[in-house]
């Protein structure tokens, strides 16, 4: 007798609270766990279609690194669709202008661009500094592998 696969929903999806210190973190693979976490796909119940991801909240943001010479090398660019309103912020001054965007893109290039992956990414919460609101949710710490 073959054994039944299940499937989750969004009823039976049961969200965590999953807190995580980027101090000295690399913003790639950071950013790669963080998608992970926010999909599902960590629990044995993963199902590509269903919002069964964990919360996450992120503090020190501000202290993330990057590999090589991104700070110097890498751009963030933004366009307004009008003429002339492109503009192209290098990486460093977007940290010290907003620090938690560096994060942000790079987890949004991770997690599918459909109202699914927008649900998802409404579960990410990312501060500067080292506090955090969400202390009545009792999230759990979890250790960057």
């Amino acid at each position: 007798m073959p054994t039944k696969t299940t499937l989750a929903t969004a009823e039976s999806a049961r969200p965590e609270w999953l807190h995580i210190d980027a101090t000295d973190a690399v913003v790639g693979r950071l950013a790669v766990q963080i998608a992970t976490i926010l999909r599902g796909k960590h629990k044995p119940t993963y199902t590509p279609h269903v919002d069964s991801g964990d919360f996450v909240i992120v503090t020190n943001v501000e202290k993330v690194r990057f590999t090589g010479n991104k700070w110097e090398q890498k751009t963030y660019q933004t366009y307004s669709r009008h003429p002339g309103g492109q503009k192209i912020i290098p990486a460093t001054e977007m940290r010290a202008r907003k620090p938690e965007e560096i994060l942000f893109q790079a987890v949004k290039r991770m997690v599918p661009r459909s109202r699914l992956g927008r649900a998802q990414m409404n579960k990410l919460k990312m501060y500067a500094g080292p506090k955090h609101p969400h202390q009545a949710q009792q999230p759990k710490e979890f250790k960057l592998s």
